[in-house]
């Protein structure tokens, strides 16, 4: 199966900019390869969670993580069918620098029939040095259901 980049890439701008959560935050798609999804998250003032700091909120954060490891999952099994986020673990491993914009890039690691796991890691300049690391399953909810056993 040949990876459409393409059509990945018009499928990471229309998560970024069409769908209401990610568009409310202002999402930015930055690129797609096979398996890997990386969005942007522009510094607003409105998205700060203390005024006295400058930071981005932990929430933000969140939801580009979350919408990052969606486009992953789409980037890896190549095909545009639903999917839902079963499970998400974040781990803040620093607080954000001020006024900086966001970076999130995820990876889909392991497709099965059903489920997706992905890793990914939020970030201002370098993944190697991340504000917040993530876990995630998704449930690939266009995947043909499998026969039942006979038993």
């Amino acid at each position: 199966m040949t990876i459409d980049l393409e059509a990945l890439a018009a499928l990471g701008e229309r998560m970024a900019q069409q769908t209401p959560h990610s568009a409310a935050l202002g999402l930015e798609f930055v690129s797609v390869e096979a398996g890997v999804g990386i969005l942007k998250v522009p510094y607003r003032d409105d998205l700060v969670g203390d005024p006295r700091t400058g930071v981005l909120a932990g929430g933000v954060i969140t939801a580009l993580l979350d919408h990052a490891c969606g486009l992953a999952v789409k980037a890896a099994a190549l095909d545009f069918d639903a999917t839902a986020t079963l499970d998400l673990r974040i781990d803040y491993m620093r607080p954000a620098e001020p006024r900086r914009d966001i970076l999130a890039r995820a990876h889909c690691y392991k497709l099965t029939h059903t489920i997706a796991f992905v890793r990914a890691v939020a970030y201002e300049d370098d993944p190697d040095d991340p504000i917040a690391a993530a876990q995630a399953a998704f449930v690939r909810a266009g995947a043909a259901p499998r026969p039942a056993a006979n038993g």
